[in-house]
């Protein structure tokens, strides 16, 4: 009994780290919208990060939120810092590059719940009246291969807000 036991914990372990083996060591989420409103508009919305409380999913996530700015809120090298709950962690986020009116790029490092450093854009283009504006972030996938099976892939954990993020931009973009 006690051998069968053995055998099929090892076949359970080698099982899971086969699965950990396939997932891969980086990822990237993506989602677009389409608001009518011009790209100039939507542009100052994304590169000031003073501005990201009116649409950024996380800030309704924890309005006590501790929150710092640098000096510049906006434009490259502009950077926010934030630590709250567990639902938003802590981290930092500096603007790498800002196009006007068509991209910004964002250098994005989590702290806590676990750490991470990953690229964000945000890609404008105009479309007649509208802007259609695409955020996407990509990175390492983070902890361990042996850890991975516990964690929800990268797209499940931020897809969603991803998604709130750009409809609340909408909103706002097009009042």
């Amino acid at each position: 009994m006690f051998k069968k036991i053995t055998i099929a914990a090892v076949v359970l372990i080698a099982a899971l780290l086969v699965f950990a083996a396939t997932r891969p060591d980086t990822f990237r989420v993506q989602r677009a919208a389409s608001i009518k409103a011009p790209p100039e508009k939507v542009f100052a919305l994304l590169n000031d990060f003073q501005r990201w409380e009116a649409w950024s999913p996380w800030e309704k996530k924890d309005p006590a939120m501790r929150r710092t700015f640098s000096v510049v809120t906006s434009g490259k090298g502009a950077q926010y810092a934030w630590e709250g709950n567990k639902e938003v962690g802590q981290g930092r986020m500096e603007i790498a590059e800002s196009v006007p009116p068509s991209k910004v790029a964002i250098k994005l490092d989590f702290v806590k719940p676990f750490e991470a450093h990953n690229a964000v854009e945000f890609t404008l283009e105009p479309k007649g009246e509208a802007t259609n504006v695409t955020w996407a972030m990509q990175g390492d996938t983070p902890l361990s291969r042996e850890d991975r099976p516990r964690v929800p892939d990268m797209d499940k954990m931020v897809g969603k807000d991803f998604e709130a993020g750009l409809a609340n931009l909408k909103t706002l973009a097009e009042k």
